[in-house]
């Protein structure tokens, strides 16, 4: 029997009481079951889940179609010449092996930081302050470079209706001829004005906008094929195989949207059911439009031609008619549909940092949510601002291929962690499950990372310093600020 009256023992330092190295703090996970219960929850009020399986899917088409069309079609089709169709299929598939792990990993862990958090649960919180510091890439250039584009659509829409345009020094940045992007600033500004009225708000907003560019781009296809040569299909592969690679890198930047989806998984009324269906149908639509339309556009328009317009499709309308009405339409309904783009890629950024921000990792400014409108106002104000001088300041090209390489790393680290959540909680409730894994997801980490190694020693270089840039942040501010951390103290 204990004495009670002994005072107690002291036992010295234990492997159980000791605190653990830098090595397990950096391997530390965050347990499913608590970013589920997290979820929603933030400083000073909670996002509210007020979207359904329609919205979901409408969020994930608009932040994919319309950015590999309208805007990026121009710097691909130069570099894979008629191929660029196969370019589109290369992307598509190797985005449809990512797309199923996403869509288990959304199933299972319906939350806001998306690949994020499907990485703190699984590897670890260094892979997942990496995967979310890609994520920071790829969400806050591609919404620069949307925005880029979007501003040559209005130059055409303003030439085709009132005869002017924006002058070069006002609407392209340094490296293209001009001082200041004002456009692709102002329509970053319109999609944060959205952003701030709430989730239910902008998602209704961008149903509408998704509507107008499918519409726009049937339209497209309609009249395109008209101008349809078959001699423009001649020496398909010109550049070769490295030529379809090295484009399909790029338009692999249009695939994100249904990464997009995911980070609505704590605004969502059904996430486990309505996330895994909106991300596989969203994709499904997608890569049939882009495939199409490009096989018509290149049809139309020999592709020595292209000259890496991002008004393409625009110029092509009304080189087949003879006439500036089309084209103008055309640029109209572009300029809506590109909108659409910025305004749901501009909401993914929102709630990664959102979800970083939670668990400690970026200042607790990026986690406070308007008790009223149930959106996080300081953190939409502050990457829209970022986004929107970025956005006016570099090139597009540069902005495309960073955004690839930061997405396709991201895709390859979600592809790894559905096999490593198979394996370690089994049981899990899972509302879909990615057929003949691991296979599958193996075949999505080998695309993606074959075609990280088709893009530019340029783009391998910023994205070195951009990692090494976040692993400083994350060993200054992030490491010791984990919400995790004083659970180990």
């Amino acid at each position: 029997m204990l004495d009670q009256g002994a005072p107690p023992q002291n036992p010295g330092p234990t492997a159980a009481s000791a605190p653990p190295g830098v090595g397990a703090r950096l391997m530390r996970r965050k347990p499913v079951e608590r970013l589920v219960a997290e979820g929603g929850q933030g400083e000073g009020g909670s996002l509210r889940r007020t979207l359904g399986l329609w919205q979901l899917t409408m969020i994930s088409i608009g932040a994919t179609l319309g950015t590999g069309i309208f805007v990026v079609l121009g710097e691909a089709v130069p570099k894979a010449g008629p191929a660029v169709t196969l370019s589109f299929v290369i992307a598509g598939l190797t985005a449809l092996f990512s797309a199923l792990s996403y869509a288990e990993l959304a199933g299972t862990i319906p939350v806001s930081g998306s690949s994020y958090s499907y990485a703190y649960a699984t590897m670890g919180e260094l892979i997942a302050w990496i995967c979310g510091w890609c994520l920071v890439l790829e969400y806050g250039v591609s919404v620069a470079a949307v925005a880029v584009g979007w501003g040559e659509y209005l130059n055409e829409l303003l030439d085709g209706t009132i005869g002017v345009t924006i002058p070069a020094a006002l609407s392209a940045p340094p490296g293209d001829g001009g001082v200041f992007n004002l456009p692709a600033l102002i329509v970053v500004l319109l999609a944060m004005a959205f952003l701030l009225g709430g989730a239910r708000e902008s998602a209704r907003a961008n149903t509408v906008m998704v509507v107008v560019k499918i519409a726009a781009l049937v339209m497209f296809c309609a009249i395109g094929v008209q101008g349809f040569r078959s001699g423009n299909y001649e020496n398909f592969m010109p550049l070769g195989m490295a030529g379809v690679s090295a484009a399909g890198a790029t338009l692999f930047f249009s695939y994100i949207g249904f990464d997009a989806a995911s980070t609505a998984g704590e605004e969502a009324k059904n996430a486990q059911r309505d996330l895994p269906r909106a991300i596989m149908l969203s994709l499904v639509i997608v890569t049939a439009l882009y495939v199409l339309v490009a096989a018509v556009a290149v049809g139309a328009k020999p592709w020595k031609n292209f000259t890496d317009s991002e008004a393409a499709l625009a110029q092509i309308m009304r080189e087949v008619t003879g006439q500036t009405f089309w084209g103008t339409l055309l640029a109209f309904c572009a300029v809506i549909a590109i909108a659409s783009v910025v305004l749901t890629v501009l909401y993914g950024q929102t709630r990664i940092l959102f979800a970083m921000s939670r668990d400690g990792l970026v200042p607790k400014v990026f986690a406070k949510v308007h008790p009223k409108t149930g959106a996080p106002r300081a953190n939409t104000l502050i990457v829209s601002l970022f986004c929107g001088v970025l956005a006016a300041a570099i090139p597009l090209g540069q902005l495309a291929d960073a955004t690839s390489i930061g997405t396709l790393f991201a895709f390859a680290l979600v592809n790894v962690a559905v096999v490593v959540l198979r394996r370690t909680k089994p049981d899990l409730p899972r509302t879909f499950r990615v057929p003949l894994s691991p296979v599958l997801p193996a075949l999505g980490f080998a695309f993606c990372i074959w075609m990280m190694g088709s893009l530019s020693t340029v783009t391998w270089v910023v994205f070195g310093v951009w990692m090494a840039a976040g692993l400083v942040f994350y060993f200054l501010y992030g490491y010791r600020r984990s919400r995790l951390a004083p659970s180990e103290k």
